[in-house]
C-alpha cells in the first residue's frame, strides 16, 4: 500500500539537508553558547550563519530582533500577553482586534485575556473566507492596542490582505502582529514590504525540526518578556539556546525560500489537479477557491460525508489528511472556518483539509484521486443524509 502524506499544514517532514547540518551539534559541538570555553565558542559561527539565514529569509534588518522561541504558539502568546502588560496595564489600551478564524494559539489566548478584562473584536470573514479591510477600519477604537491577523489561514490557505492591514495600523498608530506560520515556504515574506511590528513563525511548518520557532520584533518596539531568568536573546527571552535546532531552522528557512518558485508552480499545479478532480466527483465545495490562496492547500466540504469518516477511509488507504487545525484535532466541533462562513450545520462537519508539500509527487496525487473516488462512493452509499 502506498503512503501519501497530505497534512503538511499540521507539520512537515524534516528535510534531509536540514538533518545533516544539525547532526554534529548534538554530540560533537554541544557546548552552551554562553560559555567562555572552546566547547561553547565553537557554536558561535554556525549560530551566526543560522541567524543570517533567518534574517535573510524574511528580509529583516540587522537592527531588528528575531528572537528564538519554542514554537509559534509561544511567539503568539508572548505578543498578546506582552501587550497586556505593556499597553493594557500601563497605558489603559484594553482593546485587541483579531479574526474569527485565527489559529487557537491566538483565539484561545484572546479568550484568556478577555477573562482579565481585555475587550477583543473578532472580525468576520466573508463567503470567500477572507476579511474585508473596511471592517477593520470600523473596529478600531481610541483604546485599540493591537491588531493580530494571520498572513495565511491554516485551514483554507486563504491569504489575508496583510499589506493593507499594515498600512491601516500605521495610519492609526496601532501595533500590528501577524502569525506567518502558513506563509513561510509558500509565499515571499518580506517584513520591509509590510508595516508589521511582530511576526511569528515555526520551523516544523517549513521542513525544519519541531520544537523551535521565532518572533520577529521591529526595531524600537517594546515587548515585556514572557520568560525571565537570564540575559539570553538580548534579555528578551531567557533560556539556553537550542543550538542544533536553531541551525536546523536557519537551513530550513534558506531552503524554503529557494523552493518558492517550485511551490508556486509545480505544487500549485498538483494541488489544482487534485482539487479539480475532487470537484468532478460532485457535491464538493472548496472553501476559498476563488480567493487568493497559498499554493498547497485545499479545504473541501464533501456533502453527505462526515469529515472524520472520510479521514478514516483515507487513513486505511495510507493517506494522511485532517479536518482542520491539528492543534484542535481532538475537538469534534464543527470546523470553525465552516462556521465562520455561515455553512449550515450539516455542511460544517464535512470539511476535509488536504495540504501538499514540495515532497508531494504526481504519483501521490494520482493515488489520492483514486482513493477519494472510492471513499466518496462508499461513504455516500451508506450515508443517511445523502
Amino acid at each position: 500500500m502506498r503512503e501519501v502524506y497530505l497534512d503538511n499544514n499540521a507539520t512537515t517532514m524534516v528535510d534531509r539537508e536540514v538533518m545533516e547540518v544539525m547532526e554534529d551539534y548534538f554530540c560533537k559541538y554541544y557546548g552552551n553558547p554562553n560559555s567562555l570555553h572552546d566547547f561553547g565558542t565553537k557554536t558561535h559561527k554556525p549560530l551566526r550563519k543560522a541567524f543570517d539565514q533567518l534574517y535573510a529569509g524574511i528580509n529583516a534588518r540587522e537592527e531588528d530582533d528575531i528572537i528564538i522561541t519554542s514554537c509559534a504558539t509561544e511567539s503568539n502568546n508572548w505578543v498578546l500577553k506582552g501587550i497586556y502588560f505593556d499597553e493594557v496595564l500601563k497605558n489603559g489600551k484594553n482593546h485587541i482586534i483579531t479574526t474569527q478564524v485565527e489559529h487557537p494559539a491566538i483565539s484561545s489566548t484572546c479568550a484568556f485575556l478577555e477573562d482579565l478584562g481585555v475587550e477583543v473584536t473578532y472580525l468576520p470573514v466573508n463567503d470567500k473566507a477572507n476579511i474585508d479591510v473596511n471592517s477593520l477600519r470600523e473596529a478600531i477604537r481610541p483604546n485599540t492596542a493591537l491588531v493580530s491577523i494571520m498572513w495565511a489561514n491554516n485551514e483554507t490557505g486563504v491569504i489575508f490582505p496583510i499589506k493593507e492591514i499594515g498600512e491601516i495600523c500605521k495610519e492609526r498608530g496601532i501595533l500590528f502582529h501577524t502569525d506567518a506560520v502558513q506563509a513561510i515556504g509558500k509565499l515571499k515574506v518580506d517584513v520591509q514590504d509590510i508595516n508589521v511590528d511582530f511576526l511569528s513563525f515555526s520551523a516544523h511548518k517549513f521542513h525544519g525540526p519541531k520544537g523551535i520557532g521565532g518572533l520577529y520584533i521591529k526595531k524600537g518596539v517594546e515587548l515585556t518578556p514572557l520568560f525571565h531568568g537570564g540575559e539570553h536573546m538580548h534579555g528578551r527571552r531567557s533560556g539556553t539556546l537550542n543550538v542544533p535546532y536553531i541551525i536546523g531552522m536557519g537551513k530550513a528557512m534558506e531552503l524554503a525560500n529557494n523552493y518558492l518558485d517550485y511551490e508556486e508552480n509545480k505544487i500549485r499545479e498538483l494541488r489544482d489537479r487534485l482539487e479539480n478532480e475532487l470537484i468532478k466527483m460532485g457535491d464538493v465545495m472548496v472553501i476559498g477557491k476563488d480567493t487568493q490562496r497559498v499554493p498547497n492547500t485545499i479545504l473541501a466540504s464533501i456533502r453527505g460525508i462526515e469529515g472524520e469518516a472520510m479521514l478514516w477511509d483515507l487513513n486505511k488507504a495510507g493517506i494522511g489528511a485532517s479536518t482542520g487545525s491539528a492543534c484542535a484535532s481532538e475537538d469534534l466541533e464543527a470546523n470553525p472556518v465552516m462556521s465562520a462562513i455561515g455553512a449550515d450545520k450539516e455542511l460544517a462537519h464535512t470539511a476535509v483539509r488536504l495540504s501538499l508539500s514540495r515532497f508531494t509527487t504526481s504519483e501521490d496525487i494520482d493515488y489520492t484521486i483514486n482513493a477519494l473516488d472510492k471513499a466518496i462512493k462508499r461513504l455516500r452509499s451508506i450515508s443517511s443524509s445523502y
